[in-house]
């Protein structure tokens, strides 16, 4: 299984996630909130390269629902110059947004995917991604961008695999490549707590769909539900909770603490006794911590 995204192609193998870091240029997120200076962005981006992380999802507009929508011009005045920057230097970067403006400059900008979490509600990102050559997210709502609501589902996961199929079908009709397409089932988005553990639990019936599944999982709400840790404090409940989604055919994580993943899963693949485990005493610059 492949990721097609512009000049840049991602291969996936069970146990072995793409790691995806997180770099929220608004200064409302929800998880890390305040001002945001493009020198630290960049810092931030290029500390997520080296601990692992092989695409950088930037966003201009926190997903949050007690902040209205900012303007397009604002969104993308956010991302812009941080991509540029970014993909300058040869980093894959994706751009986190659900309309069609801010999308556009930020694929001027070098972006090679568009992540869109809003179930295509602006069926015009499809056009720009099948135009360029940038990989398009689809992802499962029943819920309008940037409103709170739980619409209820009979069955989440029939229904996240019967909404994602018909959207891939209208993304397919306007020319995205189907190995441009990545597949995110919503953790939260429309969601009760219940909801996102039932998809997680039961992610494998996602498979026949046949694309790579993305999974913005981290500190997510359903995380806080469980362990009544708020967004900061949730990277060790993040962890617990991406292991269902580890061994499909093909994974994207979408976190904020990339080095947390990449030893996670470092570890993971060593106690499974893979290639990579290993066979050398630890180096004597990591025995100790050095005095302060």
């Amino acid at each position: 299984m492949r990721l097609s995204l512009r000049d840049h192609e991602l291969a996936f193998e069970p146990g072995r996630p793409v790691l995806m870091g997180i770099v929220n240029a608004g200064p409302d997120s929800f998880s890390d909130p305040g001002p945001r200076r493009l020198d630290g962005l960049l810092n931030q981006a290029g500390g997520m390269v080296a601990a692992g992380a092989s695409l950088i999802d930037v966003g201009g507009e926190s997903g949050r629902t007690d902040r209205p929508p900012v303007s397009e011009d604002e969104e993308a005045s956010r991302v812009v110059p941080l991509i540029e920057r970014l993909s300058g230097e040869g980093v894959v970067v994706s751009v986190d947004t659900w309309r069609a403006g801010p999308a556009r400059s930020a694929l001027d900008a070098g972006a090679a995917l568009v992540n869109d979490a809003s179930a295509l509600s602006d069926p015009a990102l499809a056009d720009l991604c099948a135009a360029t050559g940038a990989g398009l997210v689809i992802t499962h709502t029943r819920t309008a961008p940037k409103t709170k609501g739980i619409p209820g589902h009979a069955d989440v996961v029939a229904d996240a695999a019967a909404l994602l199929g018909e959207l891939m079908a209208t993304a397919a009709e306007k020319g995205v490549a189907e190995d441009a397409v990545l597949l995110d089932p919503g953790l939260d988005l429309g969601k009760t707590p219940a909801e996102s553990v039932e998809i997680l639990r039961r992610v494998g019936e996602l498979e026949h769909l046949g694309r790579p599944l993305l999974f913005a999982i981290s500190r997510k709400d359903f995380l806080g539900a469980i362990t009544g840790r708020s967004p900061a404090a949730r990277d060790p409940a993040t962890l617990a909770a991406v292991e269902p989604a580890l061994d499909l055919l093909g994974t994207v994580l979408r976190v904020h603490d990339v080095a947390g993943a990449a030893d996670f899963l470092a570890v993971r693949v060593a106690l499974r006794g893979e290639p990579s485990a290993p066979d050398a005493a630890l180096a004597e610059r990591l025995r100790t911590e050095a005095v302060a």
